[in-house]
Parts: C-alpha cells; sequence; structure tokens
C-alpha cells in the first residue's frame, strides 16, 4: 500500500494550477471536466511520489483548510532566496530542527506547504 493522491481543496483551480506548476515545479498529469462545474486537476511532483489534485467539490474541504503538505527538496536555502524574490513572505525564516530545516510557504488559498530538507547520513 502506498499514498496515491492527495486533495488539496482551492477556490480558483486555475490559479491554483498556476501557483503549483509554476511556482513549486508540478506538472500537470490532467485537467479534464468531470461533470459541469467539476474539473480533475491532477499534478505531480518532479521527483515523483504521491500526486495532488486541486479540489473544489468537497463541501467539506474548504478552500486553504489543508495545512501540512510537505515537499522533500534538495536545498531549503535556495527555496529561501527564489520565493522571497517572487514575493513570497516567510515571517519564522528557516526553521532548523534535529532532523533537517524547513519553511512553510502558502498557496493562493492559503493551505501550508512545507518545504523540507532533511539531514541524510552520509554513505
Amino acid at each position: 500500500m502506498h499514498v496515491s493522491i492527495v486533495s488539496i481543496p482551492v477556490s480558483d483551480q486555475d490559479r491554483a494550477k498556476k501557483f503549483y506548476t509554476e511556482v513549486l515545479g508540478f506538472q500537470q498529469l490532467s485537467d479534464a471536466v468531470m461533470q459541469p462545474d467539476m474539473r480533475w486537476v491532477h499534478l505531480a511532483a518532479p521527483d515523483g511520489g504521491a500526486t495532488i489534485t486541486l479540489v473544489t467539490w468537497f463541501p467539506t474541504m474548504p478552500a486553504g483548510s489543508t495545512q501540512g503538505l510537505v515537499l522533500e527538496i534538495e536545498d531549503v536555502d535556495r527555496w529561501h532566496t527564489d520565493l522571497s524574490a517572487q514575493g513570497f513572505p516567510f515571517p519564522n525564516g528557516i526553521q532548523t530542527e534535529p532532523w533537517g530545516r524547513y519553511l512553510t510557504v502558502k498557496d493562493p488559498d492559503g493551505n501550508g506547504i512545507v518545504l523540507q530538507t532533511s539531514n541524510r547520513p552520509s554513505s
């Protein structure tokens, strides 16, 4: 068993898709109409893992209610510099923990995304 898809609740799928693809580098797997007023916007991170879908149709999942989606990245400092240059705020800056370093960014709806670089033992 493995996690296949994580649903991210958004208010505007086009705006969210632009953020996830152009800012975070996700790749579009599909963008298809499922029924009137319902689209399947399915994206994948560049290095694989579980995919995400940007959803608007779950009444119990209001836009912006997802917090703590964790994306493993190679260089938290580079991401901090790049995203700061694009105007993304990081009031807490880069945080350091025994397991690694991370920063948190919000998508356009306020969903919280953790960008982390974990400590890895040397081989």
